[in-house]
């Protein structure tokens, strides 16, 4: 049984060689002729592609194009670097020099020099009062003390006196004048003893040829050298500041009982005490 098995296995092997087994032909033999004829061709493609004659010629061509490049771009910097240099030469012929003298003399034409000390005149107030000009204070100040606010026809109106040394300049009839005003607005003050609100109201006011309305703080400045302080924005455009000079310009002068004082209808200043108002003013805190 074992034998019958072995042979069978051989025998199938045999048959599955006998399957796998096909014909393949071997190509013909190349004759010398025909090798002869494929090496030829060979050799004529190589020489038609590598003709020294013809790549001679395509690198010629490919430097007279280079060589046309280099002098077009040459061409447009000598225009560019041409028309640089008469744009420059119309640029100096026009440019101007402005002498420095006269350049400061037309400013201080069109604005005011004043020193660091001047008189100033408020007509409202019917006096003349030494000022502080100070460009580094942006506001304006008027010392005052005894402020008390009150209403009249519903605005709100201040009342106070002028705060000064006993050797400040002033109309001897407003030393101790009480002043009224209506208050245009209110600002808050913040120092390191704490907040404190201070009334500003607006003043006409006039300094040698300048002549025009000043919103004033009122602050008690008795302790300070000067009962007036007016800073940036009243010298703003109109006036420069020489801090070596001082008092510049004229002190204004007043009459006492000048009835014909501008913008006297605006406010008024007069001689009563607080306590003889009439019964239609209500005073308020300030």
């Amino acid at each position: 049984m074992r034998y019958g098995f072995i042979g069978l296995a051989a025998s199938l092997a045999l048959a599955g060689c006998s399957l796998v087994q096909t014909d393949t032909q071997a190509p013909p033999p190349l004759t010398q002729p025909a090798f002869e004829a494929r090496i030829n061709g060979l050799e004529d493609r190589l020489a038609s592609q590598c003709d020294p004659a013809e790549v001679l010629q395509r690198q010629r061509r490919h430097q007279q194009d280079l060589t046309a490049d280099v002098r077009e771009v040459g061409s447009l910097l000598r225009g560019l670097r041409s028309d640089m240099a008469s744009r420059q030469e119309d640029r100096d012929d026009k440019q101007v020099v402005v002498d420095k003298a006269c350049k400061a003399d037309d400013i201080l034409g069109t604005k005011t020099l004043l020193g660091r000390s001047e008189w100033v005149g408020l007509p409202k107030l019917e006096t003349y009062l030494q000022a502080r000009i100070d460009s580094g204070a942006k506001t304006a100040s008027l010392s005052a003390q005894e402020i008390t606010a009150f209403e009249r026809d519903g605005d709100d109106w201040v009342r106070f006196k002028l705060a000064l040394q006993d050797d400040d300049e002033v109309v001897d009839a407003r030393r101790d004048a009480w002043i009224e005003a209506p208050v245009e607005r209110k600002v808050r003050i913040i120092q390191a003893s704490g907040k404190e609100t201070r009334p500003v109201i607006s003043l006409l006011t006039t300094l040698g040829p300048i002549r025009q309305k000043v919103d004033f703080t009122l602050n008690d400045r008795s302790h300070l050298d000067y009962p007036v302080l007016l800073g940036r924005r009243f010298l703003l455009d109109i006036a420069l500041v020489d801090v070596a000079q001082r008092y510049i310009h004229d002190r204004p002068s007043f009459a006492r009982d000048d009835d014909d004082s501008p913008d006297s209808d605006d406010s008024s200043s007069n001689d009563e005490s607080p306590d003889d108002n009439t019964s239609g003013e209500n005073e308020g805190s300030s």
